[in-house]
């Protein structure tokens, strides 16, 4: 299906009340006076049950809410890429982005909820459980921030970046190679920041670049994505080529750029296409 604005924005408000929700079953665990029991995924990533109870309400809610769009989220049985292929529009999910941060308990995890059609992310709602700040966006319909007490504002990338660039990096994720590139944009502001709230600064103007080497996942990016692109933003692998969705047999992103001033060839100023890696 081709789906249409009109479509897309009636489907956010309910998106965003289904991310607030699991966020609430995230913050029940997060809150709760007991240490945070912790196992290891094959990747050696992180898993808690505030993880799986996020995903089990985003499932039940999105079902219900679009029965016949398929669901890819971090913490559900995966589909082969021979039974996904032909999924024309499909929801991508992390239900808990940024596990070390939460078991770090410093707030910066999100909850994302993506629609994917034609391999495009044409939705996507970000949200932050302990802020209540949620950064949403729909295609055709620009992108918003949505405060914990209920106050929308429309968001907009930065569109002239500064003499010092303010550069996003991830927290908990570090990356000599990275280092090294950055170092191409001297003088910078570096930006230390878990998650995808980081897709958010970028849309409110808050930071002109995100950076990102090494492994991603489609469900890591996608929300951030929508949002971005609905913000006046841009996100491209190390190539110059927008990132797509479920076009792959893997899951993992290539490494990518995401900027608000489209005026700047960031990916020659950086060298990325030397670069490039999953």
């Amino acid at each position: 299906m081709t789906l249409q604005a009109s479509q897309l924005s009636g489907w956010l408000p309910a998106v965003i009340d289904i991310a607030i929700a699991a966020g609430r079953e995230i913050l029940r665990v997060y809150e709760a006076d007991t240490e945070l029991h912790v196992t290891l995924k094959q990747d050696r990533s992180p898993l808690t049950e505030a993880d799986l109870a996020a995903q089990r309400t985003i499932s039940a809610r999105l079902a219900a809410l679009t029965p016949t769009i398929h669901m890819l989220g971090e913490e559900s049985a995966p589909a082969a890429f021979e039974q996904r292929r032909g999924w024309q529009t499909l929801w991508l999910v992390d239900p808990l982005d940024g596990t070390r941060e939460f078991l770090k308990r410093n707030g910066e995890f999100t909850v994302n909820i993506a629609l994917v059609d034609g391999s495009e992310a044409v939705l996507g709602v970000v949200y932050a459980p302990v802020t209540g700040v949620a950064y949403a966006a729909a295609r055709g319909c620009g992108a918003f921030r949505r405060d914990a007490d209920g106050t929308q504002r429309p968001i907009r990338v930065c569109g002239a970046a500064p003499a010092t660039v303010r550069v996003l990096a991830s927290r908990s994720h570090g990356d000599a190679a990275l280092d090294r590139l950055l170092e191409r944009l001297e003088p910078m502001q570096r930006i230390s920041v878990g998650s995808a709230l980081k897709f958010g600064l970028l849309a409110e103007g808050q930071a002109d670049l995100y950076v990102r080497r090494g492994r991603t996942s489609e469900w890591d990016t996608a929300a951030g994505h929508a949002v971005v692109n609905e913000a006046g933003g841009t996100v491209v692998d190390f190539a110059g080529q927008p990132l797509r969705y479920n076009m792959r047999d893997t899951l993992i992103n290539p490494s990518f750029i995401a900027f608000g001033d489209a005026s700047r060839d960031w990916v020659t100023l950086l060298g990325a296409d030397a670069g490039n890696g999953a």
